[in-house]
């Protein structure tokens, strides 16, 4: 049985994947032949493998198209997890519009594409970032007297092609932190809090430390129905290896969306060994159908 988990190239600008030689050891111990194969190699042959797991690919935000057309490619030569289809909803943070159509709480979010006026809120702190994008990569937060730096943010976003997404700051995650919740063969794998990203008057081009703090998380029960909602709200109901559901308190204390990540989320499994032999199992039944 062949395994590859999917990354990317390293550089200055893509942080280290933390669990990737521990997870390809874990899989060979286990009787797999896995290697860690990158997704724009041109030198892979996916097909020789039963099955391609999409672990860190962490360069896509800005080569979205590109890298929405290997997903498809590779997946007409090998089994893809998570599928084409999923990773092609997903690489567009539009998403959270379905979600919240579907009913699911979501942090409020509007959507300024290339062309629209760049239409602020004037009363709040906020936050810009990219429609896609990953480790809070061109994303800051601002105050209201900070409105032309963040429309000259957003302009930089458009001549680039990029849509911005425009929030509220939320400002429970001051207090109580980001909570992420991992999903793995379709159930809760494990859950882990970080605290607050964005500090006020971080400049969107300077790089961010993603996950502040990062603890382990028992979730409530309040933080799993949101997410099990989140994961049934997913268009097509498709089979999902992994997701990673990330949430936040609104102003009336319950959680919300904040992201859906079911391309490359980060598994944080040097937080938490134990899920090791968990995540071995169900790729090698995954690979096994």
């Amino acid at each position: 049985m062949r395994v590859a988990l999917v990354t990317c190239a390293g550089g200055p600008d893509v942080a280290e994947d933390r669990d990737l030689p521990g997870l390809v050891g874990a899989l060979n111990a286990a009787g797999v032949e896995a290697s860690a194969e990158v997704w724009d190699d041109a030198g892979v042959d996916w097909g020789r493998f039963h099955l391609a797991v999409i672990r860190s690919t962490w360069d896509y935000s800005w080569r979205a198209a590109e890298f929405t057309a290997w997903a498809e490619r590779c997946g007409k030569l090998t089994r893809l997890a998570n599928p084409a289809h999923v990773v092609r909803w997903n690489t567009d943070k539009r998403y959270l519009a379905d979600l919240a159509a579907a009913g699911v709480p979501v942090v409020e979010t509007r959507y300024l594409a290339p062309g629209d006026d760049v239409d602020l809120p004037d009363g709040h702190e906020f936050v810009v970032k990219p429609a896609s994008g990953a480790g809070a990569r061109f994303a800051a937060r601002y105050t209201p007297d900070e409105h032309e730096t963040a429309v000259r943010h957003v302009r930089r976003m458009h001549a680039e092609g990029f849509t911005a997404m425009v929030q509220p700051y939320v400002r429970a995650i001051d207090s109580g932190g980001e909570r992420a919740l991992q999903f793995f063969g379709g159930t809760l794998l494990h859950a882990s809090r970080k605290g607050p990203v964005l500090a006020p008057g971080t400049p969107y081009d300077q790089r961010k430390t993603a996950h502040p703090g990062l603890t382990g998380w028992t979730p409530t029960a309040d933080e799993l129905a949101v997410a099990e909602a989140a994961l049934g709200a997913v268009p097509g109901a498709p089979d999902l290896l992994y997701a990673r559901v990330d949430l936040v308190d609104g102003d009336d204390g319950r959680p919300r969306v904040m992201e859906l990540e079911l391309v490359e989320p980060n598994l944080f499994l040097w937080l938490h060994p134990e899920s090791v032999p968990v995540v071995v199992e169900r790729i090698i039944e995954a690979a096994g159908r």
